[in-house]
């Protein structure tokens, strides 16, 4: 068993070996806490979740596992400023949000979440470093990184140097317009930090090659994040460590977007959809059930009926254990078959993962309607155990909402159970009128009834809602 990554920096598949054995080490690019996360910013967290999941299940890896949280950056300024709060409390306000919907989602929480702001001394010193190897320069209380001091340049985004565009204001102290910002000077009204070129605050590339050498070291596993990160941040991040002298990340992954109508999803074009408003359509198991379904680093391209459909595939799946529940017991996990592995060995391979799951499930409700419990069993400790990998197993303790919920739960049991008795007596006295108009009215109000040689058993339909 080999897991084999596409990485981007060679842009061929590698064969995954962790610097240290037992231990894979892994950062990936959080949030920018500017506003309430929508789908396309947690699908990276899905994504890298289900690897952390394989390393830890697979191969037994001890995973540390590092997301970053920006809390300084331009955007968070702007618009803490136009509603008028402290740039402080907008971010923790946000950052508040993201975790509630990477919780939601089932994604594990890192083994550290630093803030950037928590590491100024950090971003100091890297640039101390910098400047001493000459791949910096200090200029009117900015620094700046000398690209053309770093042969590399443009390895990971495959950027020629006459191409380059930071995307940053002209400014009057850089010496070529390629350069990058490392520390931007004080600017009235903003934040800051005293340092020895003056004091201002840092660049937003700078805080990710701090906060990942102070928690993984000077070389790591893998550094992760969506394809949009490449350039310039990645590459910008790869620059100033290995400038420094770190050898930083040894592969590189990187996520697809989740586009609508063929554009990425973002806030500026207004194609967004919040993480609470898509939960008023589907649970949180059947959306992230919908984020991991495509391959990570394809294009994920959303509409309402994409979602539903994702939400009634995962529906059967939980359908068909729930059932085998009912009739045999508790299911444990158990082993995951040998398809399933070589489909995440291959690049993280979901969507042929998911082809397994879908098989056991149809050889598992076979082995239920023939009477074979001991099968069926069997085909749903193995779907307990794959689903468990992606994160969306139907009977995790973590869809469970409290007391409240079960006890609603059980109250509605009843009251179906009658509509069902009704229904079944109509079909024995052969007024299939009635017994249509019962079925038809448990339809309409979001309940699924499958017809089972045990009798008739119920779930709750995928919601047909909007937006």
């Amino acid at each position: 068993m080999t897991l084999h990554l596409f990485d981007t920096e060679t842009r061929s598949m590698r064969e995954f070996t962790p610097l240290v054995p037992g231990l894979a080490s892994i950062y990936l690019c959080g949030a920018t806490v500017q506003g309430a996360p929508h789908i396309g910013h947690v699908r990276s967290g899905v994504a890298f979740d289900v690897l952390r999941r394989w390393l830890e299940a697979g191969y037994g890896s001890d995973v540390h596992f590092v997301r970053n949280v920006t809390d300084i950056d331009d955007k968070i300024l702007n618009k803490a400023s136009e509603a008028g709060r402290p740039w402080w409390e907008w971010a923790a306000t946000y950052e508040r949000t993201f975790a509630d919907a990477y919780d939601k989602l089932n994604v594990l929480p890192p083994s550290v979440e630093p803030r950037a702001t928590g590491h100024i001394t950090q971003m100091v010193e890297l640039i101390e470093r910098l400047i001493d190897t000459g791949r910096a320069y200090a200029a009117g209380g900015d620094v700046y990184f000398d690209v053309q001091s770093f042969p590399e340049y443009g390895r990971l985004s495959g950027h020629k140097l006459d191409d380059v565009h930071q995307g940053e204001s002209a400014g009057g102290h850089k010496r070529d317009l390629r350069d990058f910002t490392l520390w931007k000077a004080e600017k009235p009204g903003e934040p800051s930090w005293p340092t020895p070129w003056g004091r201002g605050r840092p660049g937003w590339h700078l805080e990710c090659s701090a906060m990942a050498r102070t928690y993984l070291g000077a070389e790591f596993d893998i550094h992760c994040g969506g394809m949009d990160l490449v350039f310039p941040h990645h590459e910008n991040e790869m620059a100033q460590s290995r400038g420094a002298g770190d050898g930083f990340a040894r592969y590189w992954l990187h996520n697809g977007w989740v586009t609508m109508g063929g554009e990425k999803m973002s806030k500026s074009l207004g194609n967004v959809l919040s993480i609470p408003n898509v939960l008023k359509q589907v649970r949180p198991q059947e959306l992230r059930y919908y984020l991991g379904s495509a391959h990570y680093r394809s294009m994920l391209e959303y509409s309402d009926n994409a979602l539903r459909d994702a939400a009634a595939g995962y529906r059967k799946i939980e359908s068909f254990v729930n059932r085998v529940t009912d009739r045999a017991g508790d299911v444990t996990p158990g082993e995951w078959p040998a398809q399933f592995a070589a489909a995440l060995d291959d690049d993280l391979g979901v969507p042929a993962a998911l082809a397994v799951i879908h098989g056991v499930v149809t050889e598992g409700n076979r082995a239920l309607e023939s009477g074979d419990t001991a099968s069926a069993y069997a085909a749903a400790s193995q779907v307990r155990a794959m689903m468990g990998i992606l994160g969306v197993d139907p009977l995790d303790e973590h869809w469970a909402v409290g007391g409240d919920s079960e006890a609603a739960t059980a109250a509605l049991d009843v009251l179906i159970q009658a509509e069902l008795e009704r229904r079944g007596q109509a079909r024995s006295e052969k007024n299939w009128e009635v017994a249509d108009q019962v079925r038809d009215r448990l339809v309409k109000a979001g309940i699924e009834i499958t017809d089972t040689p045990d009798g008739p058993e119920w779930s709750l339909k995928a919601s047909e809602g909007g937006n």
